[in-house]
């Protein structure tokens, strides 16, 4: 049973990733970028929730402060740290299909009200060489609501086709939570898609971490999910749905009433005919809504977007 215990060091995040699987039950890892520890767990590693930093005292050698770690600054209204990188962007990497449910620590909180998540990841394959395009300036819980790279028409291969490029585009860049298309169908209203423990008070942003919704909720509130003035919503990409020409139609396929539920009459036979006869519940962006109700023909060629659906998923 017992093993001796260690530790081991690596620079960056990143290069933690491509070869924790080597270390040993039990040890600690420390990554010096960002100044996080981390204890390895079976099947995967945990996150260990440390002080604020104390300065040593002048003349003390520091090997590891040679790394040159980003500059942490304190806020006033936070007591945790928060990193300062220069571009805000998506967290990389999140296995939220393999995690398991360990008992919650701690975590900061980015907005008022939002609960406290366990930063407990999975071990998954090695990422690939190039870097993510895109990374999380801290792990605050939020949900990413990010479209599809270009239009689709109503006819999307049903509900798992359009999941499927929700997924697979979500990889491309380096986003491995798992992402559902933002769509009401048969057997699935769209309210449901997102976990329900993460419904209440888990902020929806956009992939540039831009706040859109305080709440999955909030987005059904029963006012047809009023943006904000001004509010981005931006594509795997990374283009401006709203100002991109990729998008000559501003509208947003949804398929559901202002409170989520499935609009059986009018969501393209299960998203699977582009038929002009055949209509399919869309939204007009223009007008600053997600939830619109307009039944629009099937043939339109409009925004998918899609929902990452938990925080952290729980699997039994």
């Amino acid at each position: 049973m017992g093993t001796s215990s260690g530790v081991r060091l690596w620079a960056t995040r990143q290069a933690m990733l491509g070869q924790v699987h080597e270390v040993p039950e039990g040890w600690l890892i420390f990554v010096a970028e960002q100044e996080e520890l981390y204890v390895r767990v079976r099947n995967g590693f945990r996150k260990v929730q440390l002080e604020p930093r104390t300065p040593l005292p002048r003349g003390t050698d520091n090997e590891v402060a040679a790394l040159q770690p980003p500059v942490v600054q304190l806020h006033d209204s936070n007591p945790y740290p928060r990193r300062e990188f220069p571009h805000p962007t998506a967290r990389p990497w999140r296995a939220d299909d393999i995690l398991a449910s360990p008992p919650r620590l701690p975590e900061p909180q980015p907005y008022p009200g939002a609960p406290h998540h366990s930063s407990y990841v999975h071990l998954r394959p090695a990422l690939p060489t190039s870097p993510p395009a895109h990374t999380h300036r801290d792990f605050q819980p939020v949900l990413h609501l990010v479209a599809l790279n270009s239009p689709l028409p109503g006819g999307m291969r049903g509900i798992r086709g359009a999941d499927f490029q929700c997924f697979q585009q979500a990889r491309a860049v380096g986003l491995v939570g798992t992402f559902r298309a933002f769509l009401s169908s048969r057997l699935q209203d769209l309210y449901s898609i997102v976990r329900r423990a993460d419904r209440a008070a888990v902020p929806i942003v956009n992939l540039k971490d831009e706040l859109l919704f305080p709440s999955w909720e909030a987005l059904f509130a029963g006012s047809e999910g009023p943006l904000k003035p001004g509010a981005r919503i931006f594509s795997f990409d990374g283009k401006d749905v709203l100002r991109h020409p990729t998008w000559p139609q501003k509208s947003v396929w949804h398929g559901s009433d202002p409170s989520g539920r499935r609009l059986t009459e009018s969501y393209c036979e299960t998203w699977r005919t582009e038929s002009p006869s055949v209509t399919g519940q869309a939204s007009s962006l223009l007008g600053g809504r997600l939830l619109g109700q307009n039944a629009a023909s099937c043939h339109h060629a409009y925004i998918v977007l899609c929902i990452e659906n938990s925080f952290m998923t729980a699997s039994k």
